[in-house]
């Protein structure tokens, strides 16, 4: 595809929208900059809602001849999409740095699983089954298939692209559904690159389709896309705040919805803990990738018998993860890092005491940011109960097993939690009243891979990616009863 020929770069590559497995012409574009040092790095083709109808149609028109292919088909072409994605690591890990001021082993992290999603799903796509159960009326049977949806809309965000990404498609797919990907406008490529490994491992036309709009047009793309008869499920993947709004659309428009939303992980460290262990993990949940997980470790509950001895281990284990002699990190946009010196700063206003960095700190570029450690936030501070999706984290002080799931449980999300003990006995009781999708006992909160469910619970979002329980979500029940 050639430039676009507009103010936005007219000599950079354009990014360009995929609809039946080619690039497809778009009057407007958008410009991507890098976080990392703010160049313009290349541009995105922004689709228009006349554009977008045509990718409805094409997915509405591949829907039969995907759904009837066989399994074992299907699974061919899985397995061809892992091994091309596997095969371009480098280029793709490439796009993923540049627009999203990922570090490299984020990006390789982010392949290694999503190359593992594609090709788990490449043996779970035939174990879908319905049944024959019995009947109340003598003489009459009944069959319950389970087919796919239909036409499915997927939006995934920019802060795990390649997981996230084909984590919102590849289940539809491989129950024989058929995708509109909505690439994040922040990183169009690494969607781009997630398409074109499935077509080029043989994905019929119009089974997925990429697109993406530029910022401005966001809601009206969305809002059109969501009330198309064509579309007949959602799934979304971004903040609580934009997710309520995708649910309420879905809602009027009567269309299921799954979705995966903010988070405000609690990480419960007892006074039995393996402190290493806990203070190494809990530096990793809350400072990988910046902090830019939704199931990052924003809060580390310590009973108070260990505090010091625990607080004196997190900061060796914090310097250790993130020498301060290093570049700091990158986040997204000089918003983000706003945001969490405006937290800090309230915080510390109001009584808080900050034990590691600096709230104040300049970096040479205003996305970075180092990490943060602050203790003794209260529930009139801003940050007790914000996600701050940044390289900060609270320590809270508790006594009691009582008051420690108190603070774990005071927050309007449940995505993923942790708890470090030596008693398992003491960790399972912990891990069944934490209000939230997943809890990790001497583990990280960050935590992914394709055997388990994902998903949350609260203001988290609802239904579950990935495991066996992925493919469930794109089917639904048929009912067909007949005469012996």
């Amino acid at each position: 595809m050639s430039p676009a020929a507009d103010t936005n770069g007219a000599d950079l590559y354009t990014v360009p929208l995929l609809i039946d497995n080619e690039e497809y012409p778009s009057s407007s574009s958008f410009a991507v900059h890098s976080p990392a040092t703010g160049s313009h790095i290349h541009n995105g083709a922004a689709v228009s809602i006349a554009d977008a109808d045509v990718a409805l149609q094409s997915c509405a028109k591949a829907c039969a001849s995907w759904r009837a292919l066989p399994p074992t088909k299907k699974r061919d072409i899985f397995l061809r999409a892992s091994q091309i994605m596997d095969s371009r690591r480098d280029e793709l890990q490439k796009y993923m740095v540049a627009e999203t001021g990922a570090s490299s082993v984020w990006a390789d992290f982010n392949l290694n699983l999503a190359s593992n999603i594609i090709l788990d799903l490449a043996g779970k796509m035939s174990s879908v089954q319905g049944s024959i159960p019995q009947t109340g009326e003598e003489g009459v049977s009944a069959l319950v298939y389970k087919e796919p949806y239909g036409v499915i809309l997927a939006i995934a965000p920019w802060n795990a692209p390649y997981i996230l990404g084909v984590r919102a498609v590849a289940y539809a797919l491989a129950a024989g559904n058929t995708c509109i990907l909505k690439a994040p406008e922040l990183s169009p490529r690494c969607s781009w690159a997630i398409a074109t490994c499935f077509h080029r491992a043989g994905l019929p036309a119009g089974v997925l389709n990429l697109i993406a709009h530029e910022p401005s047009a966001a809601a009206a793309v969305t809002k059109h896309l969501i009330e198309s008869p064509i579309i007949k499920k959602i799934n979304f993947t971004g903040s609580t705040m934009v997710g309520k709004i995708i649910a309420e659309l879905a809602g009027r428009n009567l269309k299921p919805i799954l979705l995966e939303l903010g988070g405000k992980a609690p990480a419960i460290v007892w006074e039995d803990a393996d402190l290493k262990l806990a203070a190494e993990q809990c530096a990793k949940g809350a400072f990988l990738h910046s902090g830019q997980i939704c199931m990052s470790t924003e809060r580390i509950i310590v009973h108070e018998n260990i505090i010091d001895a625990f607080e004196a281990e997190y900061k060796k284990a914090v310097a250790a993860f993130a020498p301060s002699e290093k570049e700091a990190g990158v986040l997204i946009s000089k918003l983000g890092v706003d945001k969490c010196k405006r937290l800090l700063a309230d915080a510390v206003s109001k009584g808080a005491e900050i034990v590691h960095g600096s709230a104040d700190a300049h970096e040479d570029v205003g996305t970075k940011m180092r990490p943060v450690v602050i203790k003794g936030t209260t529930k009139d501070m801003e940050l007790y109960y914000t996600e701050s999706f940044g390289p900060t984290v609270s320590i809270v002080v508790v006594k009691t097993e009582e008051e420690a799931l108190a603070v774990a449980n005071d927050t309007e999300y449940g995505l993923s939690s942790a708890v470090f003990t030596r008693d398992l006995g003491r960790g399972l009781r912990f891990a069944k009243q934490i209000e939230s999708g997943a809890c990790h006992i001497n583990s990280m909160t960050v935590h992914d891979e394709v055997a388990l469910p994902h998903g949350g619970m609260k203001a988290s979002g609802y239904g579950r990616f990935s495991g066996t329980s992925g493919i469930e979500e794109w089917v639904r029940t048929k009912t067909i009863t007949f005469r012996d």
